[in-house]
């Protein structure tokens, strides 16, 4: 459903612009380039705006705020994401890298991808292309079903392709999940049993979760959105995080999604915090790949 989405989205943009440059275009092209220019400027201002609210939230809160200058960078290079992510992958490039399986897979620890909110498997083409590169167990699914269902409702979809990547190698698999990814990670853990998290899941890695639910989520109507609200009735339901799991937390003090940073956190899971990754950056930087790649590594030599 989100592919379709922001599919629909795109190309009514793109059929907007050519029907103003055809009005508009020999007479005014002026005009006709300031109204193409709006259009491309609609998500930087909607991330403009998130920006501006993550400030006031961690003002009122008295946590410490970003400098303006490291705020702008985030801003600019999130919209960079933003219109790579939103405008081409998911939209376009869903199928565009496969999973993918060794030769011989047996006794490798794979890697699970879970997408956030509002996206598909398509954020994750870069982290595929890079792991099949390493000839290293890979797969990422498209949680469904996405809109008007609680998160519970993608716990099945999930469970599916874990146990057949812990069935092509004989090992659990890592776990990396964004954002509302990580819910539906807990989510699925809390339906297993002690002997089926040892078999399905070595290690989860979160990145930009809303453990603690996020501020934006209070103006959420609908689910899964309502799901995250902070302090919401699903997530005390979801309870801690199991004893016998390990986890890891990274979040951002410049998320305009995920905030307060405090509330990506999780009681006895192991803190990543950085200074200058906004929502979609964060999946993208470069230090949460390579501590990905050494908890891997880690994991199969143990």
């Amino acid at each position: 459903m989100n592919i379709w989405f922001w599919r629909f989205v795109v190309l009514t943009y793109l059929a907007a612009a050519l029907l103003w440059c055809g009005f508009w275009g020999e007479s005014r092209p002026w005009l006709a380039a300031a109204g193409v220019a709006a259009l491309a400027c609609g998500a930087g201002a909607q991330l403009g705006l998130q920006m501006l609210l993550m400030r006031h939230v961690l003002r009122s809160r008295r946590l410490p705020r970003p400098a303006t200058g490291v705020v702008l960078r985030a801003w600019l290079t999130e919209w960079w994401f933003s219109l790579q992510i939103f405008g081409w992958r998911i939209p376009f490039r869903s199928q565009a890298e496969a999973d993918f399986c060794p030769v011989q897979p047996q006794g490798q620890v794979g890697v699970v991808l879970v997408h956030g909110y509002f996206c598909s498997r398509a954020v994750w083409n870069p982290w595929l292309r890079k792991l099949k590169a390493r000839d290293i167990a890979c797969a990422a699914m498209t949680l469904e079903p996405a809109h008007g269902h609680p998160v519970d409702a993608m716990v099945a979809n999930l469970h599916r392709c874990v146990k057949q990547m812990a069935r092509q190698t004989g090992r659990a698999p890592l776990l990396v999940a964004h954002s509302m990814g990580g819910l539906v990670v807990r989510a699925w853990l809390k339906t297993l049993t002690a002997g089926q998290r040892s078999q399905y899941a070595a290690h989860v890695v979160t990145v930009a979760t809303p453990h603690g639910g996020t501020w934006l989520a209070r103006f959420a109507h609908r689910l899964p959105a309502r799901d995250m609200r902070e302090a919401g009735d699903w997530l005390q339901a979801l309870g801690p995080l199991p004893a016998d799991v390990s986890m890891s937390c990274w979040c951002s003090s410049r998320d305009h999604i995920m905030f307060p940073p405090t509330l990506a956190t999780m009681e006895g899971a192991q803190l990543h915090q950085v200074e200058d990754a906004a929502h979609m950056q964060l999946l993208f930087d470069e230090r949460v790949w390579k501590h990905c790649l050494q908890l891997r590594q880690q994991l199969q030599q143990s």
